[in-house]
């Protein structure tokens, strides 16, 4: 499923225009980027969690050359699934 995809689910499923659907989803998105980016984690009961993680330096190669290279420390964005939804899939 792609964003249109999905705006289109949400619009049809609460009985919103596409462009308020849009505009949801937009706010949604814009939202939980900002919690994230500001140290927050963000849960939604039964959909699941965002959090930041710590990836750790190391060292890879390089597959062209064999090379060694340093990988820098960074962080990322991880989400687990909640119940509900993990549920849904059996």
């Amino acid at each position: 499923m792609n964003k249109t995809q999905l705006i289109e689910a949400m619009a049809s499923g609460a009985g919103l225009s596409k462009a308020d659907a849009k505009r949801a989803l937009e706010s949604f998105i814009s939202a939980t980027g900002e919690a994230l980016a500001n140290g927050d984690k963000v849960s939604l009961v039964g959909f699941g969690s965002f959090g930041i993680s710590e990836r750790g330096a190391r060292s890879g190669r390089n597959p062209q050359t064999g090379a060694t290279i340093d990988i820098p420390a960074k962080k990322v964005i991880k989400f687990k699934a909640g119940a509900e939804l993990t549920a849904n899939l059996k």
